[in-house]
């Protein structure tokens, strides 16, 4: 069965449904679908400005990060 038909039961189901809670199930569903995409999408960026730092040489290596916090506790 392809995507579309797929759908279309989804759809021929969902509009005979009578029972609220699975109408509020579906919803919750699609909200936590959408959340989880924005926060994808907000990785994704924070990931893409890490490459740029590490390209323009703007990062700590691990004995740079070891040594700085090493230098908190003097």
């Amino acid at each position: 069965m392809d995507i579309q038909s797929e759908k279309l039961n989804l759809i021929e189901w969902i509009t005979s449904l009578n029972d609220i809670s699975i109408i509020e199930k579906i919803k919750d569903l699609r909200t936590k679908t959408t959340e989880d995409r924005i926060r994808i999408d907000e990785y994704s960026k924070e990931l893409d400005e890490a490459d740029a730092e590490i390209e323009k040489g703007e990062y700590l290596t691990h004995e740079d990060a070891v040594r700085e916090i090493r230098s908190w506790r003097e």
